[in-house]
C-alpha cells in the first residue's frame, strides 16, 4: 500500500464527515487499493466510532492516546501500513487529485518529504475569524504533508512535549531540516480548509507556552521571541494586517482580535523571554 492518511480527530464528527466524504473510494482520483484512511480519535465525552464504522465502513477508527493532537498523530503512525504517511486535519477538505497528486510528486527516489498547499475556502465574516493558508509551500504544516513512514520513524515522530496543540510541526520541520532532509511542495494536492471561530486566551497562552518550549529545543530562533522581534510583529499586525480585515468584515470582531494581539504579546514576553514551561 501507497499511502496511509491519517486523520487526528477529537469532537468534532460533522467536521470528520465532511472530510472523510472528500477521501472515500471514488471521490478520489487515486484507486482506492493505493491508500487507506486511519481515523485516530482522542474524544473523551463521545467519539466517532460508531459514525466511521456506519458511514464509512472503508475508513478504520482507532482508539486515540487522549494526550494532545502530536501523540495522537503518533498512535495513528504506529497503525499505518502504507509507505508513506500522508497527514492532514478532520476539519480540512481534501480535493479529488489530492492523493494522486502526492503520487506522482513520489516517483523520484530522492524525495522523502512532501508538502501539499492548504487554501482558505467560505466567507470570513468576523476579523477574529482563523483559517491556515499555505499557498507558496515552506511551512510542512501538519494538516497536509507527507513523509516516508521509515523516516517519520527515524525522526521519532511529532514531539509530544509540547504544553499546547502548536508548533509540533515546526519542531518537526526544524528537526528535519538539521538532519538534512528537505521537502517537496506539491500545489496540486490541495487542501481547501474552512473560516473558523479564533481561538481564545486559554490557546493563546498554551501557544506561547509551546513557543517556550520550542525556543528550548532550538536556541537559534531565541530571535523570534527577543522583544524587538515581538513589538515590530505587534505592530505589523496592528498597523498593516488588521486593518485591511476589519473594513472588510465591517468591524466585526476587531476588538476582540486586538485584545488577542496584546494579550498574546504579552503571554509571549512572559514565557518565551523567560523559558518558563
Amino acid at each position: 500500500m501507497k499511502f496511509s492518511v491519517i486523520i487526528p480527530t477529537c469532537h468534532r464528527n460533522d467536521d470528520l464527515a465532511r472530510c472523510l466524504e472528500r477521501l472515500a473510494p471514488g471521490a478520489q482520483t487515486l484507486e482506492a487499493e493505493n491508500y487507506e484512511v486511519i481515523v485516530t480519535d482522542d474524544g473523551r465525552t463521545s467519539t466517532a466510532e460508531r459514525m466511521v464504522r456506519e458511514q464509512f465502513p472503508w475508513a478504520r477508527w482507532v482508539q486515540g492516546p487522549r494526550r494532545g493532537p502530536a501523540a495522537n498523530r503518533n498512535n495513528g503512525a504506529r497503525q499505518a501500513g502504507g509507505e508513506w504517511l500522508v497527514f492532514t486535519d478532520d476539519d480540512c477538505l481534501p480535493v479529488p487529485a489530492f492523493l494522486s497528486s502526492y503520487m506522482v510528486a513520489t516517483t523520484s527516489s530522492s524525495v522523502s518529504v512532501l508538502e501539499g498547499k492548504t487554501s482558505p475556502v467560505g466567507i470570513r465574516q468576523r476579523t477574529d475569524m482563523e483559517c491556515p493558508a499555505n499557498e507558496n509551500g515552506g511551512y510542512l504544516w501538519s494538516c497536509n504533508m507527507a513523509v516516508r513512514k521509515d523516516l517519520f520513524e527515524k525522526m521519532e515522530g511529532f514531539d509530544t512535549g509540547f504544553p499546547g496543540p502548536a508548533l509540533e510541526d515546526v519542531d518537526f520541520r526544524t528537526r528535519l531540516k538539521k538532519a538534512g532532509h528537505l521537502f517537496v511542495f506539491v500545489p496540486n494536492a490541495l487542501v481547501l480548509h474552512p473560516w473558523r471561530a479564533g481561538r481564545g486566551f486559554d490557546f493563546c497562552k498554551l501557544q506561547n507556552r509551546s513557543m517556550a518550549y520550542f525556543v528550548g529545543k532550538h536556541p537559534e530562533a531565541a530571535y523570534m521571541v527577543s522583544y524587538r522581534n515581538l513589538t515590530y510583529e505587534l505592530a505589523h499586525k496592528i498597523l498593516k494586517q488588521l486593518p485591511p480585515v476589519a473594513i472588510a468584515c465591517r468591524g466585526r470582531g476587531v476588538a476582540r482580535s486586538l485584545a488577542l494581539l496584546v494579550y498574546g504579546y504579552f503571554m509571549a514576553l512572559r514565557y518565551a523571554r523567560s523559558g518558563k514551561k
